[in-house]
């Protein structure tokens, strides 16, 4: 499985920024896709995750301000990030878990200036 994500960059406070993920590869009908992050110094961290079935998981941190989608028909997830903060600067991470096993993406670095 490769994931290839997209769609970061810098913004000011308040800004959003959309993330995109393509995965390809063996990919079954049971999964969770979603993204992490890992700002410096820190530990990486859940951001959203959403099952094919829709269901979803956020972090309390992005709750109300990011929404996680996803098209299961081209096995591609997003992150819309609106009202962004500077705590949100990380390097953003696409996830796929199947059967339990995880794959990831390369990271696109997100930057959020006061």
């Amino acid at each position: 499985v490769q994931l290839q994500a997209s769609g970061g960059g810098s913004v000011e406070t308040g800004g959003s920024l959309r993330l995109s993920c393509a995965a390809s590869g063996i990919i079954f009908g049971t999964n969770f896709m979603g993204w992490y992050r890992q700002a410096p110094g820190k530990q990486r961290e859940l951001v959203a995750t959403m099952s094919v079935g829709a269901t979803t998981n956020y972090a309390d941190s992005v709750k109300g301000r990011f929404t996680i989608s996803r098209e299961n028909g081209k096995n591609t997830v997003y992150l819309q990030m609106n009202s962004m903060e500077p705590e949100d600067t990380a390097v953003y991470y696409c996830n796929l878990r199947q059967y339990q096993t995880d794959f990831w993406g390369q990271g696109t670095l997100v930057t959020v200036s006061s």
